[in-house]
């Protein structure tokens, strides 16, 4: 799994460290200022608004995989995948029915792997591990998620162009194969899920004329999710970034919501 280890240039070592999580399109080279031949660029391009970068000039390290499925782990059995106006070739959907024949996800495989990436990440002084977040949107924001459902080291995250719920989104439209999971309805929509979450700090990013996931829809779930944090007495502890615009990071809110979390040591 390649990864891409982005450093502040000013800053005392270990360094707060943020896991970045890229959706559809060429891949991690994305999100941290590289075009498709790896040329560097001056200014952000796409949805994805080169946020590694960021989030690194914001005082964190980052650290940025190349999820499976997409630029450097493509396989033979590539795809166009045009679900947000992107022509770009991945491998989802044949690692998806591959998962699905074995009884498990692309989503299961990801969420593996960022946990692996955390176990290196621990292992290197000049990351301090004990305030980790994630970052990601879209797909990214899905790998976001579940991985911080999961993992109790990501202390806080921000889920850009995702959270919603599965009813109005993923099952209401066309969606890659890699955001589903065999058996997921026995387990709950994205607003009970959060559960898992709680009580640690979330920021969602919601965009208003977003195609995938509606603002309707992001805002009943994030009245949902609130009531799940008040039980764990932490409501407030889910934050909102709805901005106009359509599918795509904002940032007007994360990188600051993200160093107030974790920065100060």
């Amino acid at each position: 799994m390649p990864v891409y280890l982005l450093y502040p240039k000013h800053g005392r070592k270990p360094f707060p460290v943020i896991l970045a999580f890229h959706g559809h399109g060429y891949g991690v080279k994305d999100i941290v200022g590289l075009w498709e031949d790896g040329q560097e660029r001056n200014s952000p391009d796409g949805y994805h608004r080169d946020f590694a970068v960021a989030l690194c000039r914001r005082g964190f390290a980052v650290a940025a995989p190349e999820i499976s499925c997409f630029g450097e782990r493509l396989t033979e059995f590539s795809y166009l995948n045009a679900t947000i106006g992107q022509a770009t070739p991945s491998t989802c959907t044949h690692a998806a029915m591959l998962a699905f024949h074995l009884g498990k996800s692309v989503i299961g495989l990801r969420v593996w792997e960022a946990r692996r990436l955390l176990d290196f990440l621990q292992i290197r002084k000049e990351f301090d591990t004990s305030r980790a977040g994630a970052m990601g949107i879209s797909g990214g924001g899905l790998h976001t998620f579940f991985s911080t459902c999961v993992d109790p080291r990501i202390k806080a995250c921000v889920i850009s162009g995702y959270y919603s719920t599965f009813r109005d989104s993923i099952l209401a439209m066309y969606a890659c194969a890699c955001n589903f999971v065999p058996g997921q309805h026995i387990f709950g929509e994205m607003y009970d899920l959060v559960g898992l979450i709680a009580p640690r700090p979330i920021l969602i990013e919601a965009g208003s004329y977003d195609p995938i996931f509606p603002i309707a829809a992001v805002r009943r779930s994030v009245f949902r999710a609130r009531n799940v944090y008040r039980v764990f007495g932490a409501k407030d502890a889910i934050e909102t970034d709805y901005f106009e615009g359509r599918h795509r990071i904002s940032g007007r809110r994360a990188y600051d919501f993200l160093w107030n979390k974790l920065g100060d040591a």
